[in-house]
C-alpha cells in the first residue's frame, strides 16, 4: 500500500507521556517516505502544531530529523536532547489537557458523524474520538470497501 492512512490515535502517548506524539511521528515518517495518504498532512496545523509548540520544537528541525527515518524511541530521545534532558511535566500536562479538551466545530463534527452513519446526538464531542472515527471510516473506504 503506497497511500497509508495513519491509524495511531491522537489519544495515544508514548513513554514520554505526550499525547498525539506517536501519531505525529507516524504521519511525518510516512510523509517523508512518500507513503502518506494524500488526505493527511505529514505535519500540519492542529494537533501536530500543538505538540511541536508544547514541546518547544522547531517544525523545520523536527522535519529534518524525521527525514533521517528514526524509530519512535529515537524520536523521543531526540526530543529529550532538544529539551535539555527532560520535559517539563506541567507543560506536558497542559499540552495533553489541550489535546483531550479540543472540540471540532459543529459542522466538522456533523460531517464526520454523517460519513460514519452515526446520528449527531451531541454525545461524541471530543476531536480525538471524532478523528478516530474519521480515520477508521477512511481506512474502510480505501481498504475494505
Amino acid at each position: 500500500m503506497s497511500n497509508i492512512i495513519p491509524l495511531i490515535s491522537s489519544g495515544t502517548a508514548g513513554p514520554l507521556g505526550v499525547l498525539h506524539l506517536p501519531r505525529l511521528w507516524q504521519k511525518a515518517s510516512l510523509g517523508a517516505a512518500g507513503k502518506l495518504h494524500p488526505d493527511y498532512p505529514s505535519c500540519g496545523q492542529g494537533y501536530d502544531q500543538m505538540v511541536l509548540d508544547g514541546l518547544g520544537l522547531d517544525k523545520a528541525a523536527f522535519e529534518n530529523f524525521i527525514a533521517s527515518k528514526p524509530t519512535y524511541p529515537a524520536l523521543e530521545t531526540w526530543i529529550l536532547v532538544q529539551s535539555g534532558g527532560s520535559l517539563d511535566a506541567e507543560a506536558v500536562a497542559k499540552l495533553n489537557a489541550a489535546i483531550t479538551g479540543y472540540h471540532h466545530a459543529d459542522t466538522v463534527r456533523a460531517s464526520i458523524l454523517g460519513a460514519c452513519g452515526i446520528p449527531d446526538e451531541g454525545k461524541i464531542l471530543d476531536a480525538i474520538n471524532l478523528n478516530n472515527l474519521d480515520d477508521w471510516q477512511a481506512f474502510h473506504n480505501e481498504v475494505i470497501a
